[in-house]
């Protein structure tokens, strides 16, 4: 995705959950394209491989939850519409009480934390605060399975759940995954829960109507409905967790809160993941969705297990490194490395900080985010060749993949 018009703008992105600090919300801006000499290379560090546990928290493996396309969870929805009314009214009756309000709590101090067995707890929980709001859906009802993005949950001392009947009940996280931006919290009162179904977004169609429901600005504007097309669905945006995917492209509204919410087609499928969109004056109806079917898998590893499990080089790429930085260096596009980790997959392949990797299996890179969506299709142990470029001439090499625990 050429993130420039006529090298006119520079997009910034908002990842859709509401900021309560000071006082006020607002939507966490990150710049999408940035520019710069290459000693500012290094601070723009996009991991891509570095085998860091990001979240140390682990739960017990437990039986994989049978979530099947198109099948119904345990009580879950019965779509049955009138046809004398609206679709999109259909839809938010029906999938509405599945959208709940997540609440992002920190202390004051943010010191203190200590990691529980699979939650939260802190020395001195009175000077817990709410620093952000989103919204997240319910995709196991006999469990209290509740899948939303990383962003919204991120750095939480403490989680609350907003249910759509009015009642506010504590969760725990079960797992969450910076890589693919996506998360799995767990509410222990089941009673009276409505689960989504599941659609397959491998089947989405551009122009296809679809719904997006969630709470933007938190409870004040929970249960918000929007409609809208499918605008694409091919597009990738250079910011972590949301490069892993093919990202939905929407005009259906989407605003700081909406993050973790459903984006659910006609029949009353989810079909997305709402996650961010262009925040830029001048630019309207550009919202992005993770594709619930690309997302599936790592929802299922993180119930599972607690972590998610990602095929990996063992470098870290910068997103410093622009096609326009390239050009104007006469150096070729592709995704920069930053850092080798010493003993690791690339390094004993023969992989060097200053390589820019240009192709995999000879599919062409043109950008850090692409190198991380182009790993994302492989697995662990899988003989990958990579295209590289150094000293003014390309090179190929093949390395086996490691694991990744996010």
């Amino acid at each position: 995705m050429n993130h420039r018009n006529n090298n006119k703008y520079k997009f910034r992105i908002s990842r859709n959950y509401s900021n309560h600090t000071l006082g006020g919300r607002h939507p966490r801006m990150v710049p999408i394209l940035a520019t710069g000499l290459v000693g500012a290379l290094i601070g723009g560090l996009l991991s891509a491989g570095i085998v860091i546990s990001v979240y140390t928290n682990k739960v017990q493996t437990k039986p994989m939850i049978p979530v099947v396309l198109g099948q119904q969870m345990p009580k879950s929805i019965k779509v049955d519409y009138n046809t004398s009314s609206y679709p999109v009214v259909d839809v938010a009756k029906n999938v509405g009480p599945t959208v709940v309000t997540i609440s992002n709590f920190q202390s004051e101090s943010n010191q203190g934390f200590v990691f529980g067995d699979g939650g939260f707890s802190n020395g001195n929980s009175n000077n817990m605060v709410e620093i952000d709001s989103g919204s997240g859906f319910i995709i196991d009802a006999e469990n209290g399975y509740i899948v939303t993005n990383n962003h919204v949950i991120e750095g939480a001392q403490k989680l609350s759940v907003s249910l759509a009947d009015g009642r506010n009940v504590d969760a725990k996280l079960v797992g969450a995954d910076p890589r693919t931006d996506l998360a799995v919290i767990k509410i222990n009162d089941t009673s009276n829960l409505t689960a989504v179904v599941l659609g397959d977004s491998s089947k989405l169609q551009v122009g296809e109507p679809v719904v997006a429901i969630g709470n933007p600005g938190g409870e004040e504007f929970a249960g918000s409905v929007t409609s809208g097309v499918v605008s694409a669905t091919n597009r990738i945006l250079d910011i972590q967790g949301e490069s892993s995917f093919s990202l939905i492209q929407t005009d259906a509204a989407i605003n700081p809160g909406n993050s973790g919410g459903p984006l659910v087609n006609y029949i009353g499928q989810v079909i997305g993941i709402n996650s961010a969109k262009f925040q830029e004056t001048g630019f309207e109806g550009m919202g992005f969705a993770i594709p619930i079917t690309d997302a599936l898998p790592t929802i299922q590893q993180l119930i599972q297990s607690g972590y998610a499990s990602h095929a990996g080089l063992n470098v870290q790429i910068t997103n410093q490194y622009t096609k326009e930085y390239a050009a104007q260096q006469g150096l070729p596009a592709g995704a920069y490395i930053a850092k080798v980790v010493a003993g690791g997959a690339a390094d004993q392949a023969g992989l060097k900080p200053g390589d820019i990797i240009t192709k995999v299996n000879d599919k062409v890179i043109s950008s850090s985010a692409g190198l991380t969506h182009e790993l994302f299709k492989y697995s662990p142990g899988d003989n990958v060749k990579f295209t590289y470029y150094r000293n003014g001439s390309l090179q190929d090499i093949t390395i086996t993949l490691v694991e990744i625990k996010g």
